[in-house]
């Protein structure tokens, strides 16, 4: 499966957040970036420690008029345990039946202890206010993951 293609329009999507609440990206037309960060399971090591770079720099995404969304297969109710965890201060969106990560190419072929599954892979997108599709980041390093992203905005979005 392939990412859709820089410079097209993002695919579109509905999805409900934490709350139960709908969430589409055309919602956020005209919002200077929108991140789309795909991660494969709420509560473990480094989907929390993707999380919460997010989080703790809320103040630098906001300044910068972007919005955050992270998207994985968990319900609902996992990801408010989620969120009122580790005090996340933006949306995520769930996934389940992984649509939207088929449509943005970030389901596949995974390999873990010897082991092969379809799973989510670790994607993050940018999209411009315009509803393009600017970037692609597919090798996410958790740990700067937050850094990675505000650095790509702020040298191709200023």
């Amino acid at each position: 499966m392939a990412f859709p293609k820089v410079g097209n329009l993002a695919p579109a999507f509905t999805l409900n957040n934490q709350n139960g609440n709908k969430v589409s990206l055309k919602d956020f037309k005209g919002k200077k970036n929108v991140v789309l960060y795909f991660y494969p399971k709420a509560l473990t090591p480094g989907c929390t420690t993707q999380a919460c770079g997010i989080r703790d720099s809320a103040g630098e995404f906001l300044s910068r008029d972007t919005v955050v969304f992270g998207l994985s297969p968990d319900p609902e109710a996992k990801l408010q345990k989620f969120i009122e965890k580790y005090a996340l201060n933006f949306d995520l969106l769930a996934d389940e039946d992984h649509q939207v990560a088929d449509k943005y190419g970030c389901w596949g072929l995974k390999k873990f202890m010897g082991r092969e599954y379809m799973g989510l892979l670790r994607t993050t997108f940018i999209i411009d206010k315009d509803g393009r599709l600017r970037h692609v980041i597919d090798k996410v390093k958790t740990k700067t993951h937050h850094d990675d992203v505000l650095q790509w905005i702020d040298e191709n979005l200023a």
